[in-house]
């Protein structure tokens, strides 16, 4: 049976998804079938946090979508994690954010590791994650390249360069053993940069679109088996009673109202 992933770039926009398909595709293991999706009805970036509100009500009903339409894991694909923890009440499939998905997997390629992420924005938010995830003794630095993800497509191998050249910089300056490029387009320019032959870093430099592959393949694997399960005990409970389910309801319908006058804003 094969696993059927949706990697969702969290974006209204399609700008991104040549280049995650081009860069990721081909790491999917044998059985393995992966979309590469993006959202509409809300903004093209999230770079500051009112809009990224917006692009998360669309990611939600995109990942319940997703199950709706058979996926067996979803990748909510950017390093802020948006809204992974709130799509694990609404689905029954496993969710998947890269940042987490990297902290869980460092372990495998290094002690600890230095955060490397666009700008100083993000990489507040990548603080705020990294202490929620429990992972302060492991990141021991931080660490940006002054890039938007909108300018980023315009010159993959430059942002490859000066990811290459942040990475080396961290590494000297905090001891780490390994780099976590926390972005995905970042992550997407440095694996074109090598797949074109570029040479490979002293240090693991990992790849949180692969990361986060990995993890769903995996959890996909499991749930397929019959042996993954997501606690309702707790914070990922579901609504039990009819009030709160049929507030959940009214949510996504109040979502799908306001599509279409979402969909001509943010055209």
């Amino acid at each position: 049976m094969g696993r059927r992933i949706n990697f969702i770039n969290p974006f209204g926009t399609t700008a991104y998804d040549a280049l995650i398909r081009e860069t990721l595709l081909h790491y999917c293991m044998e059985g393995s079938e992966l979309d590469v999706t993006h959202l509409d009805a809300c903004p093209a970036d999230m770079d500051y946090f009112y809009p990224k509100h917006f692009v998360e009500l669309a990611l939600l009903d995109a990942v319940k979508k997703s199950e709706e339409d058979g996926f067996d894991a979803v990748i909510n694909a950017c390093c802020y994690d948006p809204a992974v923890l709130t799509a694990r009440e609404l689905v029954d499939i496993p969710v998947v954010g890269p940042m987490h998905a990297s902290i869980q997997m460092l372990a495998y390629h290094g002690r600890t590791a230095v955060i490397v992420t666009d700008h100083s924005k993000a990489c507040a938010l990548m603080k705020d994650n990294t202490r929620l995830y429990g992972a302060d003794s492991l990141i021991v630095g931080y660490d940006v390249i002054d890039w938007y993800v909108r300018d980023m497509v315009k010159d993959i191998e430059q942002v490859a360069l000066d990811a290459i050249e942040m990475c080396h910089r961290a590494v000297e300056r905090t001891g780490a053993e390994a780099v976590i490029l926390n972005c995905t387009i970042i992550a997407a320019a440095y694996q074109k940069h090598l797949m074109e032959g570029g040479k490979p870093a002293d240090v693991p430099i990992m790849n949180p679109n692969l990361m986060a592959l990995l993890m769903a393949e995996s959890l996909a694997h499991l749930h397929q088996k019959g042996a993954y399960q997501i606690s309702r005990a707790g914070y990922y409970g579901k609504p039990k009673d009819a009030h709160f389910k049929g507030i959940t309801e009214q949510t996504r319908a109040a979502w799908h109202a306001a599509r279409p006058t979402l969909l001509n804003t943010f055209s």
